[in-house]
């Protein structure tokens, strides 16, 4: 084996890890929205992990978040709650993201 294929087989590697990490990541981060949201939601004990579970489940219908954000918001609106505003459920996503990702990262 060549030095450039051993190069490029890393790199295959380390994009598959990256990926993955990435998947991990987002995963935990929506379960963590869905928990946030459970609470905003007044839900507490297995219904709010089924809750957060669902909103998990709900980042397959396509690809990128807004999915996850279509959710979250339509559940929101459903009690009510138009007083959360789309900014903040957007923030929660970033900031629950850049947490599950040190997470993984930490291997937690």
């Amino acid at each position: 084996m060549s030095s450039f294929d051993k190069r490029e087989e890393a790199f295959e590697k380390k994009f598959a890890l990256d990926e993955e990490q990435k998947f991990k990541a987002t995963a935990r981060r929506n379960r963590k929205l869905g928990a946030w949201a459970a609470e905003k939601l007044g839900m507490t004990g297995a219904e709010a992990e089924a809750y957060a579970k669902s909103v998990v489940a709900a980042d397959f219908e396509e690809a990128g978040d807004e999915d996850v954000f279509r959710k979250v918001r339509g559940d929101l609106d459903a009690k009510g709650m138009q007083s959360v505003a789309d900014t903040e459920i957007r923030a929660k996503m970033s900031e629950l993201l850049a947490e599950a990702a040190a997470e993984i990262k930490a291997g937690k």
